[in-house]
């Protein structure tokens, strides 16, 4: 078993006076697969500015200007697939981040699939496991193409 230690202490995290988080659930529960690259990147967007309720008032000119990896078409389709997943909820000018509090089949406890009935349902596909530093660095880089 590795015992885990400090490789910079000097850097070592802090929550900060202005605080987001990221739930684990995206990795523990494989939603990560849920969504493509984009949407990912518009969600972690979303919720490093999203403030204790979820809420952010984001322009999508705000949003284009900070995520060179998306164009206006790009950023509608992402917002769409995040609202179809049952991650966010949007109307115009307002975003809220939402809860992952999504029913999980127990039926194949490896598997973890969101249940697919009710309003939040969502359709699993199948996708590699993205680091979110990856993720980001594309982002920021404009890379469009898959991970």
């Amino acid at each position: 078993m590795s015992i885990k230690r400090v490789l910079c202490p000097a850097q070592v995290r802090r929550i900060p006076p202005k605080f987001s988080w990221i739930d684990q659930r995206l990795v523990r529960h494989r939603f990560i697969g849920s969504c493509g690259t984009e949407a990912l990147a518009l969600y972690l967007f979303l919720v490093t500015v999203a403030d204790a309720q979820g809420l952010s008032y984001y322009s999508d000119r705000s949003i284009l200007s900070r995520l060179s990896c998306l164009d206006t078409d790009r950023l509608a389709q992402a917002r769409t697939e995040l609202q179809r997943v049952g991650w966010i909820a949007y109307q115009k000018p307002l975003y809220q981040v939402l809860t992952l509090d999504i029913p999980i089949r127990s039926d194949d406890p490896q598997l973890r699939i969101p249940d697919q009935s009710g309003p939040l349902s969502t359709r699993h596909r199948t996708a590699e496991p993205v680091e979110m530093i990856k993720l980001l660095r594309r982002a920021l880089e404009g890379h469009h193409d898959s991970l």
